[in-house]
């Protein structure tokens, strides 16, 4: 390959593997380590089958285009790869000059996630604008009652009366407090360097301190990881919401278990801004799944699995992760139940 050719096609978002003529693997960049969650490290000198087999092509047709030199393209083909989900991909295959063998691979699962994502930013912000038009036309009259409440108060004699508006006035703030909770804070992060590691272990502890030894926690971390910019609190409140939510739902779990798992994902889109690197915290449990006539509202306020659930944990952990220009996805079906949450390794500069 050209010398300057890694530098090149590791700024691409589309994957591109580089096969010798013994069809093994020469080259990955960065979009392809990321798809097949391969590092160059590992798997450069493996045979190609190592890193992904299309079942539904002839195991001769690379070799065909290294000998013709004819070169192909497959459509909605379904990769798979060993130790991951089968992938829906396009992909192309061709002969250089230099005798090696070309692919590129785009994933169409990326598009499906690039409209989740948009789908997923256009429903916070809807939800933020409904959430700030109630809690206006919610608190302006709780104010006007509070207020008479008081003033009603001070006129009556009777000790038993003002027990009506002692009730009036407390009933009055739990409603205020209720309603800030659901705006959520207005606060904007304070960024620093922050481990996500150890804000994960932060919330796994204060979730053993609530429930000893009942639930067991498997961790699958990528040590590498380098520092996130974030704010330290606000992260502890995201994650330890769906933790909380996750340690309801295992309340009636035979053997319950929350996995949690890390990993840098590259070349990532969220909305239309394409990021270089983005953290990917997965939180899996063995649950019961959502319900699915809430599947699909589960971040709005309000909207709850629990009888006595308030429904506001992932609605605030949905702002949190925007504040952080992030996004959330989530999974979910009988026995098991994924929150992902993806965040930029590096804020932008106008943030």
């Amino acid at each position: 390959m050209m010398a300057q050719a890694p530098e090149i096609l590791d700024q691409l978002a589309t994957a591109v593997v580089v096969l010798d003529n013994t069809l093994r693997v020469g080259y990955l960049n960065q979009a392809a380590e990321s798809l097949f969650g391969k590092s160059s490290q590992r798997i450069v000198g493996k045979e190609v089958r190592e890193l992904f087999v299309d079942p539904a092509e002839r195991a001769s047709a690379l070799r065909n285009t290294l000998d013709t030199g004819q070169p192909y393209t497959k459509r909605r083909a379904v990769l798979s790869s060993n130790g991951r989900d089968d992938l829906r991909a396009d992909y192309s295959v061709e002969l250089l000059e230099n005798g090696e063998l070309l692919i590129e691979i785009e994933p169409l699962d990326r598009f499906l996630r690039i409209n989740r994502g948009d789908e997923h930013l256009a429903l916070q912000e809807t939800t933020r604008k409904l959430v700030r038009g109630l809690a206006h036309e919610i608190k302006n009259p709780l104010g006007g009652i509070r207020g008479a409440a008081q003033l009603l108060e001070r006129e009556l004699k009777s000790t038993g009366q003002r027990e009506y508006t002692k009730v009036i006035i407390e009933e009055a703030d739990r409603l205020r407090n209720l309603v800030d909770r659901m705006l959520g804070s207005n606060e904007r992060p304070r960024f620093e360097r922050v481990n996500v590691h150890r804000v994960l272990e932060r919330v796994i502890h204060l979730i053993e301190a609530e429930c000893p030894e009942r639930i067991a926690f498997v961790r699958d971390y990528d040590l590498g990881l380098p520092e996130i910019e974030g704010d330290s609190g606000k992260l502890i409140q995201a994650i330890l919401n769906i933790f909380r939510n996750a340690e309801e739902a295992l309340t009636d779990t035979p053997n319950p278990r929350i996995s949690v798992s890390t990993r840098a994902v590259r070349q990532f889109t969220i909305g239309r801004h394409r990021h270089r690197v983005v953290v990917k915290v997965e939180i899996v449990d063995n649950g019961p799944g959502i319900p699915a006539d809430i599947a699909d509202r589960i971040y709005y306020p309000m909207i709850s699995g629990r009888p006595d659930g308030t429904g506001l944990g992932l609605s605030i952990t949905q702002n949190i992760v925007g504040q952080h220009n992030g996004v959330m996805e989530c999974d979910s079906e009988p026995g098991k139940t994924a929150f992902a949450l993806f965040i930029p390794l590096e804020q932008p500069n106008d943030e």
